[in-house]
């Protein structure tokens, strides 16, 4: 079930590429196993889905041990509390809710020595939604500037979570404001931004959407998974 799942996500994805104009190799597909076993992520492998999200730290820090043996990538895509950051620190390959330098600080400063440094994105609250986390779109640029002069950290790009809006055109105009901060942010540039490429923005209900507005990675667990079974 998983891997016909997975075969209809990456066949939306693909043609929501050619909607807009762009190649389908472009937006890259997140996995969001949180609240899901180890053999649902063994199943999505199988079917060769490599790169997954987590939100629960423990739960994916006891999850990633029980699957050491596969070669797969792990991204935070939950909130990061500061008593939490050496699990993200030690554990996880991306970490895209960065929304204070504080985080930022503990991350780099818990990256253990000889790992790889930690891909960071930075969240942006694009919508002013008052339930989400998130820096204001008018701060990102000089947070993006201090996190980039950060040792073991590399900063990739930035991460929304819109309310959910009334229809595609909505969506897509709440992305594309996304986008232009996006755009914003490369042009100005700065000393660590060589690797800026990231725009994780879009999700199950709207993944057309984002990818529309310029998004290069979508989180998808629903449309994967099913529907989540209780933490």
């Amino acid at each position: 079930m998983i891997g016909d799942n997975l075969q209809r996500v990456r066949a939306r994805i693909a043609a929501a590429c050619r909607a807009a104009g762009r190649d389908a190799g472009a937006v890259t597909l997140l996995a969001v196993s949180k609240t899901w076993g180890v053999d649902a992520v063994r199943e999505a492998f199988a079917s060769s889905q490599s790169a997954f999200g987590e939100n629960y730290l423990q739960e994916a820090v006891d999850k990633m041990a029980a699957l050491r043996d596969l070669p797969l990538q792990w991204h935070c895509i939950g909130p990061i509390q500061s008593n939490k950051t050496r699990l993200v620190a030690e554990h996880f390959d991306w970490a895209h809710t960065i929304d204070r330098l504080k985080i930022a600080q503990r991350l780099s400063e818990q990256r253990p020595p000889g790992r790889a440094a930690l891909q960071v994105c930075l969240q942006v609250n694009i919508d002013g939604s008052p339930t989400k986390s998130g820096v204001a779109p008018q701060e990102a640029l000089a947070l993006v500037r201090e996190v980039a002069k950060l040792p073991h950290l590399q900063v990739r790009g930035l991460m929304t979570i819109p309310e959910p809006a009334p229809d595609f055109a909505a969506q897509v105009a709440v992305h594309a404001k996304a986008r232009a901060l996006f755009d914003q942010i490369v042009a100005a540039g700065g000393p660590g931004l060589d690797h800026f490429d990231t725009l994780s923005m879009g999700m199950t209900a709207d993944l057309e959407a984002a990818i529309q507005a310029g998004s290069t990675l979508v989180r998808v667990g629903t449309a994967i998974f099913g529907g989540r079974p209780s933490p």
